[in-house]
């Protein structure tokens, strides 16, 4: 929790005490505060993705001095970093939240602003967690559903939020319009509205083309962790085999129960995370999330002024945020 003028702030999470809940985005681990609290400072994508429109506020000012502000994050649509100018002090911090800084198809470029502080998410953060070409990936992606889809069903499982959107942009660009689950098919729904046009079916949406792709092969998105057992109903309903595959950055870390993997991340790896941190020039680093004390310690290593945020909780506040 942050203190800025004698308020207290919580990130992402839902804290006792705190005056005001900052919800970066829509992923549900980052949004514990949504029903509970009374102010919450988030992007008016983000609560349209929850269902909680009225509760947003795109910028805040707080007391005489301090200024909150939102920046794109590239994580995700509605994704937001966290900006604080004390303009008293002259002092700004920067909270990333989720962050990445390659590009994709269905989320805005991240922004990025010179700080006194930032504080980063800690999501992967080994120096040899090293993603490989966005590029790279996306293409080995397009060729492996487009080869697999002559000889059967293709399923991926992700994200209803985000990954989802962003597999689907990357098959309508070769051609495909994917069946998709209910959850992501509301998701869908609100990418749409915010601008974001990607080609979907589903038996949820009233003018979906849902039963005449199903007549032949076809590729599903769905956020079902039971992607093998989905797979498997499918191929006795239609009497075909199913290619299934997972997109995520763990795809590098981990091996999934997949006929396929791909590596495709949302998230910032350590070199993107030094990048982001050179760009904005910071001299003061803290690290936030469940890997903190890890890139703290990381990025110590290589140089950088680095501590977990909930350690240096403390100094942040009579250093970095009070006049």
């Amino acid at each position: 929790m942050l203190c800025v003028n004698n308020m207290n702030i919580a990130l992402d999470r839902r804290e006792s005490g705190s005056d005001l809940d900052f919800i970066s985005h829509a992923h549900s681990d980052h949004t514990s505060a949504v029903r509970s609290s009374q102010y919450i400072l988030a992007s008016s994508e983000t609560m349209q993705l929850l269902g909680q429109e009225n509760k947003a506020y795109a910028t805040l000012k707080v007391g005489d001095n301090a200024q909150f502000s939102l920046l794109d994050s590239g994580h995700m649509l509605g994704a937001k970093q966290l900006r604080i100018d004390n303009t008293e002090s002259g002092e700004r911090t920067v909270y990333t939240g989720d962050y990445k800084m390659q590009e994709s198809r269905t989320t805005k470029r991240i922004e990025i602003a010179s700080a006194d502080t930032v504080i980063v998410d800690s999501t992967y953060p080994e120096p040899g967690m090293l993603f490989d070409d966005r590029n790279e990936v996306e293409s080995c992606l397009q060729d492996w559903t487009r080869n697999k889809l002559r000889y059967g069903i293709v399923l991926f499982s992700a994200y209803a939020m985000g990954k989802s959107q962003e597999i689907i942009a990357l098959l309508n660009e070769i051609g495909i319009t994917p069946l998709v689950s209910k959850r992501i098919s509301a998701a869908n729904r609100v990418y749409r509205n915010c601008g974001i046009n990607i080609e979907y079916a589903s038996a949820y949406d009233d003018a979906s083309d849902y039963e005449s792709i199903t007549r032949d092969n076809f590729v599903g998105v769905t956020d079902s962790r039971d992607v093998g057992g989905l797979g498997r109903t499918l191929s006795g309903i239609h009497e075909k085999r199913v290619f299934t595959a997972v997109a995520t950055g763990f795809a590098k870390k981990f091996k999934f129960d997949t006929d396929a993997q791909f590596a495709l991340s949302d998230h910032a790896d350590f070199k993107q995370c030094t990048d982001y941190i050179d760009a904005t020039e910071a001299k003061h680093v803290m690290t936030y999330g469940q890997c903190a004390e890890i890139l703290a310690e990381n990025l110590h290593r290589a140089g950088y002024a680095a501590a977990p945020l909930q350690a240096s909780r403390k100094q942040v506040k009579q250093s970095i945020l009070q006049p």
